[in-house]
């Protein structure tokens, strides 16, 4: 009986010691595989912080370029404004193995596109210093040929611009009279508004034999004391000015002196004092007043 007891406590004693030794081999073997998950956590950290460091060198890089204002800034741009979302979408991620090795690839193929694109621009940063050089070793030469040609077109300026002043037309005894027309035609002269229906304006264009002979086309403008223009009311535009006017007339200049006669007609005209100006395009080459009373 003392004997079979004896063999049932070492049974007892052999499984506990059994379930020791897989207990401590299963706490080994956890403990081991967190140092590692901790170990390859720390790695993916570290390849993260890599990747970030290597994307922000790409885009200082970028910076310096697009900073040299060459002639690829908008491709340059473009390849940078990459970089730039790379860099968030890396910092935003959690990590994974999955995610890093995807974001690697995504840098080297941007990496590639750099790297190319750097080799352009320096390759045209070359030519522009070349072609600087070039400019700049034929100045010196060119410096008296213009100083030279500076005096002639500053001569030929002022040449042309006497030239131009002297062919330009001048118009002299601008006037306007007022009249009330009879049932016979026959115009009598009048300063009472009621009256008149009639407006008569002329003016002399003077002799000048440097000025261009053929058409000319000059707007009368006539403005009541109402500040309202009479006549057509027509407008034309010159650049950014626009002129209202009240009738057109068309010359035909032969170089010498002519005298210009219009009749304008209306009724209801206001009293008060009236502006008459001439217009050859947009410059007023000529204006006067009247009054009726």
């Amino acid at each position: 009986m003392e004997q079979k007891s004896n063999s049932s406590l070492k049974a007892i004693i052999i499984v506990l010691a059994i379930l020791l030794v897989g207990s401590l081999t299963y706490m080994y073997k956890m403990s081991t595989e967190n140092e590692e998950v901790e170990k390859s956590n720390e790695a993916l950290m570290s390849d993260k912080e890599i990747l970030l460091n290597d994307l922000n060198t790409a885009k200082a890089s970028y910076d310096k370029a697009i900073a040299e204002n060459s002639g690829l800034k908008s491709e340059l741009e473009a390849e940078r404004a990459k970089i730039e979302q790379l860099i968030a979408e890396v910092k935003k991620s959690k990590g994974d193995v999955a995610s890093l090795r995807r974001f690697k690839d995504d840098y080297r193929r941007l990496k590639r596109d750099m790297d190319n694109l750097m080799a352009e621009n320096k390759k045209l940063k070359g030519e522009n210093a070349s072609l600087t050089a070039e400019r700049d070793s034929t100045r010196n030469a060119l410096d008296q040929s213009r100083m030279y040609n500076d005096t002639l077109v500053s001569q030929n300026e002022n040449l042309s611009r006497t030239v131009e002043k002297a062919s330009k037309l001048t118009i002299v005894n601008l006037k306007t009279e007022s009249f009330k027309e009879r049932s016979s035609g026959k115009l009598i002269a009048t300063d009472k508004a009621s009256r008149v229906d009639k407006l008569k304006i002329s003016f002399t264009i003077a002799a000048n034999e440097v000025a261009k002979s053929g058409s000319r086309l000059y707007y009368v403008q006539i403005i009541d004391s109402k500040n309202n223009v009479l006549g057509d009311k027509k407008t034309e535009t010159f650049g950014d000015y626009t002129l209202t006017y009240s009738f057109t007339t068309n010359v035909a200049y032969q170089n010498k002196t002519m005298e210009i006669s219009e009749v304008l007609p209306g009724k209801d005209f206001a009293k008060g004092t009236y502006f008459v100006n001439i217009f050859d395009k947009d410059q007023l080459v000529a204006n006067s007043s009247f009054s009726l009373r």
